[in-house]
C-alpha cells in the first residue's frame, strides 16, 4: 500500500515518478550521480574552499617530512632575533646537527657570556620553534691559529715548550 504525501506538490512528485521513473536511474545525469563515490568531492561541499599558500606549503613540508629541517634553517635565520642584536654580533651559529647547535663566539669572554645566557637562549628557540628539535647549545670560542703547518712539523706544545 502507497503511503500517502501529505501535501498536494509531495502527492505531484510521486505520481510523475511513478509514471515516468526514478530520475536518478533514467537520465544520464542522474545515473552519472548515483555511480559517483559519496566521499568525492562535491560543489559546496566540505573541504572546497580554497586555502592561503602558507597552508598548502605548510602542509606540502609536512608530507614531505622538511618540517624539522626548515625549522632549523629558520633558528640560523632569525638568530639576530633570538639572541639580541648585541650578541648576534658577536656570535655565529655553525651548524645544527644532532639536536645540537653549534655557535662560534668573537672571544673566549663572549663564549663564557653565552653559556651563562644558555638557558634563556634554549628556551626562546624552543618557544619560537618547537619542531626544531633542538637539545642543547654549544658556544665556541674563535679559531686560534694552529702552530701545526707544513709536512715536517714537530709534535709537542710548539713555541710554549721552551722552558724546563
Amino acid at each position: 500500500m502507497r503511503e500517502l504525501a501529505a501535501t498536494e506538490p509531495e502527492r505531484v512528485w510521486l505520481r510523475l515518478k511513478a509514471k515516468m521513473g526514478n530520475p536518478d536511474m533514467v537520465t544520464r545525469d542522474g545515473r552519472r550521480r548515483t555511480k559517483r563515490d559519496p566521499g568525492a568531492s562535491v560543489p559546496f561541499g566540505k573541504g572546497r574552499d580554497p586555502r592561503g599558500l602558507g597552508d598548502v606549503l605548510a602542509t606540502f613540508a609536512e608530507d614531505r617530512g622538511w618540517v624539522a629541517t626548515l625549522a632549523r634553517a629558520d633558528v640560523m635565520v632569525h638568530w639576530p632575533e633570538l639572541v639580541g642584536e648585541d650578541n648576534a654580533d658577536r656570535t655565529e651559529p655553525i651548524s645544527f646537527e644532532g639536536g645540537v647547535l653549534t655557535v662560534r663566539c668573537a672571544s673566549t669572554a663572549w663564549t663564557q657570556q653565552m653559556r651563562i645566557l644558555r638557558a634563556e637562549t634554549t628556551t626562546r628557540i624552543l618557544a619560537r620553534f618547537p619542531d626544531c628539535g633542538l637539545e642543547t647549545v654549544r658556544f665556541i670560542g674563535p679559531d686560534l691559529p694552529s702552530f701545526q703547518r707544513g709536512r715536517r712539523s714537530v709534535p709537542g706544545r710548539g713555541p710554549r715548550d721552551t722552558w724546563g
